[in-house]
């Protein structure tokens, strides 16, 4: 019994689903946990209504714990973002939410996937280099921080079978 509580409260298997409207103030918060510039619910609301954004949720018993976005024209793609609650990196959830989220967009016809990475994030090109993406270009002073200093981004693509 405490076991089955305990998954039901807190814990249990992490479960990547499609996002839905009513989640769209915890993924706003998640995000602006996550990056200088966070989204708010409104612009989560807008992208889970439009038919070419691709949102999936990471779901670890109740709690949404994180998120990917990407955005579809004809057979490509693009990650716009992918947030994980600090409190739960280094485990490999975000590999999980990756790569079902990467399954999902080859299933709707997806051939190319690209992103952008400001260049001095080592876990999340880590992560992007695990999945299989490879460096094709470089924004040069892409990113503002908080003190008005410019970060570079890199480009990153992979292709899907």
């Amino acid at each position: 019994m405490i076991g089955w509580l305990s998954r039901w409260w807190g814990g249990g298997t992490p479960a990547v689903e499609p996002a839905s409207l009513r989640d769209a103030g915890r993924l706003a918060q998640l995000h602006g946990a996550s990056f200088h510039r966070g989204w708010g619910e409104s612009e989560f609301e807008t992208m889970l209504t439009e038919r070419n954004t691709l949102v999936h949720r990471l779901r670890l018993g109740r709690r949404i714990i994180g998120f990917a976005v990407s955005r579809m024209a004809a057979d490509e793609a693009e990650i716009l973002s992918i947030a994980l609650d600090s409190t739960e990196r280094g485990r490999g959830l975000s590999r999980d939410l990756l790569l079902t989220h990467l399954g999902h967009l080859a299933g709707r016809g997806i051939r190319t996937i690209f992103l952008e990475v400001e260049e001095n994030n080592q876990p999340a090109r880590r992560l992007y280099e695990w999945a299989g993406f490879g460096v094709i270009g470089r924004r040069e002073r892409y990113y503002k921080q908080p003190g008005g200093e410019h970060l570079n981004a890199l480009l990153m693509r992979r292709d899907l079978p």
